[in-house]
């Protein structure tokens, strides 16, 4: 039976919205990653069967489907396709599943996988405009904004605004770790950007850890949904610009080429889950992916969990029973950030090189996306 493999992963540092990387237009960031890739691996360009990337707001800079224009950039050769899909933030996991099922299908063996967002140059909901959800729908369901499904979530599993806020507090207390360890610096490419005065800086680090946040400064932010509720910007992922690529091979060619397989794709999965509570999918999620690979949560080494709300992953950890330790042990999107259609790749991209870090084998990592539904994955390092 054929294999799926991770032979390389690398990514932007995340830019904060209006930050670092607000200059770079999406598809020359995208483009770069797609270069560094290759030839991180050591591979041509022309090799590469398909470039499949995730990205969520696809208007202005980010449509005209940005997976074919980054490949171009990059300098592919033109015979190299490339497809832009949009699962919500899960867009660039879901990027690796289509790319590890046409591995698996055979009918391919080499193909890119990630994602790209800059929520700085285009802003989130831009492609929604002035649209309305259709009669048709919001009969049958209560369609409301995410920030109040996380005030739900908070409310069904009892989890209180200090519980939150101390949640949030930590994914920036191991995200600073991280940084000063240097957890992070061989999945980073450094970006060089101009600046507004003309001079040019090299961004090396992600740019949301928040060194001076404490417990206080966190109790002190407004409900930014409900007067007397518990999400604010504070225990909320932030609003962010980067990218993120993986390259995926059948075992048989990366050994073919001589590359070194990293990471096998063990199993995935991806559900639909209550469109009104809406980020509760990773739960099903998680359970279904481990019953794909035969697992149990005891046997994963680390877990990704994307911090879109800090309730989110608390009431996972809740439900699946899982060890609070192991989960997003290098800080999560509250404080790395959120860039929509990339941080399906950030988090997988993370999670390699904190496995192969600390010598786990299994990595587990699952992503709530907006109307519903969540992508699960477990990949396995290769010894």
């Amino acid at each position: 039976m054929r294999e799926v493999v991770i032979v390389e992963a690398v990514r932007t540092p995340v830019g904060k919205r209006k930050g670092g990387l607000s200059n770079e237009r999406p598809d020359d960031l995208a483009a770069k990653v797609l270069k560094e890739l290759v030839d991180r691996a050591g591979i041509s360009g022309d090799l590469v069967e398909d470039v499949i990337l995730g990205c969520v707001t696809q208007v202005e800079e980010q449509a005209m489907n940005i997976a074919r224009t980054a490949a171009l950039t990059a300098g592919f050769p033109i015979h190299v396709p490339g497809t832009t899909i949009d699962r919500q933030c899960g867009s660039s996991q879901q990027a690796v599943h289509f790319a590890a099922q046409a591995i698996l299908s055979g009918d391919m063996d080499i193909v890119i996988a990630g994602g790209v967002e800059s929520m700085t140059r285009v802003p989130m909901l831009s492609n929604w405009q002035n649209t309305k959800w259709s009669e048709s729908l919001t009969s049958k369901y209560n369609l409301i904004h995410q920030g109040l499904s996380a005030e739900a979530i908070s409310e069904k599993w009892g989890i209180t605004r200090s519980q939150a806020d101390e949640f949030a507090l930590e994914s920036h207390r191991k995200a600073i770790i991280a940084q000063d360890q240097g957890h992070f610096e061989r999945e980073i490419m450094p970006i060089e950007v101009m600046l507004e005065d003309g001079t040019k800086k090299i961004i090396t680090q992600d740019e949301g850890p928040r060194r001076e946040t404490t417990i206080e400064k966190l109790a002190s932010l407004k409900p930014a949904f409900t007067e007397n509720g518990i999400i604010h910007a504070g225990n909320s992922s932030q609003m962010s610009d980067g990218a993120g690529a993986l390259l995926l091979m059948s075992k048989e060619k990366a050994l073919e080429l001589g590359l070194r397989p990293r990471f096998k794709v063990t199993a995935r999965t991806v559900v639909g889950s209550d469109p009104t509570l809406m980020l509760t999918g990773p739960i099903e999620a998680t359970r279904q992916v481990l019953k794909k690979a035969g697992l149990s949560i005891e046997e994963i080494d680390v877990y990704e969990i994307n911090e879109a709300f800090a309730p989110v992953p608390m009431c996972w950890l809740n439900e699946i029973k899982a060890d609070p330790q192991k989960l997003n042990p290098n800080g999560g999107a509250i404080a790395l950030g959120h860039p929509l259609g990339a941080s399906g790749a950030r988090v997988m991209i993370t999670m390699i090189h904190e496995l192969e870090r600390t010598g786990g084998q299994f990595g587990l990592q699952a992503i709530c996306e907006g109307n519903g539904m969540a992508n699960a994955t477990i990949i396995e390092r290769i010894i």
